[in-house]
């Protein structure tokens, strides 16, 4: 069965992996799909600047394997001709959907007109939709922010010449782009939405649980649920969301061993990824001590691992973890013998 369509492009299911800045490359992106099964998932930000100034490292961002189709690039840019050319360049690297970036509030990237920026300039936003719609074959979505600030709520009019300008699908991030991830999300913005468009419509913002994806799709009609850092370091929270919102039974959670087995794995694809051990172990310093975060003892452990500068440092710690979760539990079995 297909949950929904963006074009031609079937949906499996109404489960959307965010793009996420640092976070949602290739190696990330494989576990993902591999554990929770989203039906869609977005790379990370893709700058047109960047492209058009043949940044290597930008261009790495446009590695697809097979195995996560159907997949989305998203890019983000404040210049129409930049953000063509940086359209065709992201078609030719084979994604199957384009997505333009009107919600990253961050400082440096709104500083240059591009992100949640665009939604202070309905023109030009408008016209770089229609512009990208017109240079590419693939479908091509967009997704904001609610609006700049809550002096306007300009989503619904902007998604609406969005669709008019051919977009196949929008996103909404229901905060306003001055909140940051500061407050909670509104979902009630996602369903005035849902009342403008008639294309396909993601909601986005504080779905962490399986009970709030299916909240989110019951309170507002929308299409789809993306789930961004919830599933950073946790592949099994996008599965549990998955089966739940495929009307299956759960799945039990994982077991340490999971999380360590995933942990070293994500952390294998990185290298490979990269292909410099060093910088690979320094990227994942972040999301490695997520993977095992909530556990007796994990806090510790955190700290080891941030210092960590080789595959075998942090196998080592993540081991010496694992043995010690062990020699807890069979100590309090004993104990209630």
């Amino acid at each position: 069965m297909t949950a929904f369509h963006v074009g031609p492009i079937p949906i499996e299911n109404r489960l959307i992996l965010a793009p996420m800045e640092d976070v949602s490359n290739l190696p990330m992106r494989t576990i993902a799909k591999r554990i929770g099964g989203p039906g869609l998932m977005f790379t990370e930000f893709v700058s047109a600047m960047a492209i058009h100034y043949n940044a290597k490292k930008t261009y790495k961002k446009l590695v697809i394997a097979n195995e996560e189709r159907p997949l989305g690039i998203q890019i983000f840019g404040g210049e129409v001709e930049t953000m063509v050319e940086t359209a065709k360049v992201c078609a030719d690297a084979g994604c199957d959907i384009l997505d333009i970036n009107m919600g990253c509030w961050v400082p440096k990237v709104v500083k240059t007109g591009s992100g949640a920026a665009l939604l202070k300039d309905p023109d030009l936003a408008t016209e770089i939709v229609s512009r990208v719609v017109r240079a590419v074959e693939i479908p091509v979505t967009v997704k904001v922010r609610a609006g700049w600030d809550y002096s306007l709520f300009a989503a619904p009019e902007l998604a609406k010449r969005f669709q008019d300008a051919g977009a196949q699908m929008i996103t909404l991030h229901a905060r306003f782009a001055k909140q940051g991830f500061e407050g909670q999300a509104d979902w009630d913005l996602i369903k005035a939405m849902r009342e403008v468009v008639t294309v396909p419509l993601a909601g986005n913002g504080d779905v962490r649980t399986p009970d709030d994806a299916e909240r989110m799709l019951t309170d507002t009609g929308c299409d789809g649920v993306m789930v961004g850092r919830a599933a950073i370091s946790n592949p099994w929270a996008l599965r549990d969301i998955r089966l739940r919102l495929e009307g299956k039974p759960p799945m039990p959670p994982p077991t340490i061993q999971d999380r360590v087995d995933t942990a070293l794995e994500h952390l294998k694809l990185m290298i490979e990824f990269e292909g410099d051990e060093l910088k690979a172990v320094r990227h994942l310093r972040g999301q490695i001590p997520m993977y095992i975060k909530g556990e007796p003892g994990a806090a510790e452990v955190r700290g080891r691992l941030t210092r960590c500068d080789s595959y075998d440092e942090v196998a080592e710690v993540l081991g010496a973890f694992l043995e010690g979760t062990k020699e807890t539990q069979e100590t309090m079995i004993v104990s209630q013998v």
